[in-house]
């Protein structure tokens, strides 16, 4: 949990210059299982950018942690200028010197359907 704090004061402040205190450097950061992975500090960095300078709150806690892996559930509200909130699973894999070298994020939406079947049915 150590590493999700430092990672969550690190965005929220746009500190791109922490990516590599907390990720390796050919890291694999995905914001959905089925895409593609930003690989590398340069592409990590780049998507922080994105958020800078929004306003946002979190809460974490461990779900499961074993050797080097481990499962975070996130509540994640953005505020100005965009109000956004959803509850988010992290799926994390730690290189032996404790940055994460495997981000994979599952993030839910309130209102938006869990599958694919469901959002083809009109649910």
């Amino acid at each position: 949990m150590r590493w999700v704090a430092d990672y969550e004061r690190a965005w929220r402040s746009g500190d791109v210059a922490a990516v590599p205190r907390l990720f390796t450097e050919d890291a694999s950061y995905r914001t959905s299982p089925y895409a593609e992975p930003r690989v590398g500090h340069t592409a990590i960095q780049a998507f922080w950018l994105d958020d800078e300078g929004r306003t946002f709150s979190v809460s974490a806690e461990p779900v499961a942690v074993e050797g080097r892996d481990a499962v975070v559930r996130l509540e994640v509200e953005y505020r100005d200028p965009v109000a956004q909130q959803y509850r988010d699973l992290w799926v994390l894999r730690f290189a032996p010197d404790g940055r994460v070298d495997d981000f994979e994020e599952w993030a839910y939406w309130p209102g938006k359907p869990y599958s694919a079947g469901a959002e083809a049915a009109g649910e």
